[in-house]
């Protein structure tokens, strides 16, 4: 069965309930389809003690400030998967769910949705699928020889699974720290960066470096010189959990190991580490199967955009996966300004090529 909606949304986490309070105050006619069960997107898979970077008052979405956890200074994921569940209620937002788009097609003046349950005729695509979903491992020497337990970000949920166990965290940014924070009290821990770690100052939070991104994309957008945007000002947020075992000591990083062995890591030179775990924090790609049909991708996996719409396919438009999709797109409080551009774009597209015209923004 083939249905129609002039805008179909893939993913129905953050960016895709941003960009469906978008359409939706434009009167445009549009469905989100989204893979998970439940709401929340990739908030309800993550490790239990993560918080957000930034108070609630700096991590909302348009329309709807996220409320103060009570007792949280930085809310937790629960509480952003909570935040998000209510706010599609709030906004009405048409999501089916759970489908998983197989595949996007051209068909003549329509972009084809393939799904595993239907289709969809649509004169405009949003894909806002994230990257939780695509997570990325080196290839490091021996990594199918070392016969302890190995995992990526994705799949840690907490300290228990490790107690008193021997532990090698491998990244350097964020998750890794965090990760690191959180098992640096039960376990042996040894943390891993490809080079030494750099704290952001203790009063830098997701707020700043949303205006840091901002600020750069807005100087390389008028021909100025690159800020250097977030990376100028470090990697790793120091958020309560970081900064306490950093102040305990207990975050000292080891320089990167050159290989795995049956039992453990070995560097360069020659001092080796024995362990039970060796936990993968080393990021994600962007999640873009779905779209391989249109033939878009570009260097590095991306696929080349001017602001969020694809160079090469103009019904197309890409939301959340990072600065190459719009200034920190892939933050709560960063998406809502992407997500307001494609909506407007695709409202323009639908009226200059279609005479589509939407309704009174809704409230």
């Amino acid at each position: 069965m083939t249905q129609h909606a002039d805008v179909v949304v893939i993913g129905g986490g953050q960016a895709g309930v941003a960009a469906g309070y978008h359409l939706r105050r434009l009167g445009l006619d549009f469905v989100i389809l989204d893979a998970q069960a439940e709401p929340g997107g990739a908030w309800q898979h993550t490790w239990d003690s993560l918080h957000l970077f930034s108070p609630a008052a700096y991590s909302s979405l348009p329309g709807r400030p996220m409320p103060v956890q009570e007792g949280e200074v930085y809310p937790d994921a629960q509480h952003v998967v909570e935040y998000l569940t209510e706010y599609e209620k709030r906004y009405e937002l048409a999501i089916h769910r759970p489908v998983r788009v197989l595949g996007v097609h051209r068909d003549r003046e329509f972009l084809r949705v393939e799904t595993d349950s239907d289709a969809w005729r649509a004169r405009a695509v949003i894909s806002s699928t994230g990257t939780w979903w695509r997570p990325f491992l080196p290839a490091v020497p021996g990594r199918a020889d070392f016969r302890g337990r190995q995992l990526h970000t994705v799949e840690y949920r907490g300290p228990s699974d490790f107690a008193g166990q021997k532990v090698i965290v491998v990244g350097g940014g964020n998750s890794g720290a965090q990760i690191a924070a959180d098992l640096a009290y039960d376990t042996e821990l040894t943390w891993v960066t490809q080079r030494p770690p750099r704290f952001l100052a203790d009063d830098i939070d997701g707020r700043a470096l949303f205006d840091a991104a901002t600020a750069r994309r807005r100087a390389l957008d008028e021909g100025g010189t690159d800020t250097g945007g977030v990376a100028s000002l470090g990697d790793i947020v120091a958020v309560p959990p970081v900064r306490e075992a950093r102040d305990a000591g207990l975050l000292k990083a080891s320089p990167m190991f050159v290989r795995l062995t049956r039992d453990g890591v070995a560097w360069a030179d020659g001092t080796r580490a024995e362990a039970d775990a060796v936990i993968w924090c080393t990021g994600f790609r962007p999640a873009l199967s779905h779209l391989a049909p249109l033939g878009l991708r570009g260097p590095r996996g991306h696929i080349p955009t001017a602001g969020t719409r694809s160079v090469d396919e103009p019904r197309l438009h890409l939301l959340g996966y990072g600065d190459w999709t719009g200034p920190a797109s892939a933050t709560l409080i960063g998406v809502g300004r992407p997500a307001r551009d494609a909506a407007r774009d695709i409202a323009e597209l639908l009226r200059r090529s279609y005479g589509v015209a939407g309704a009174v923004p809704a409230t």
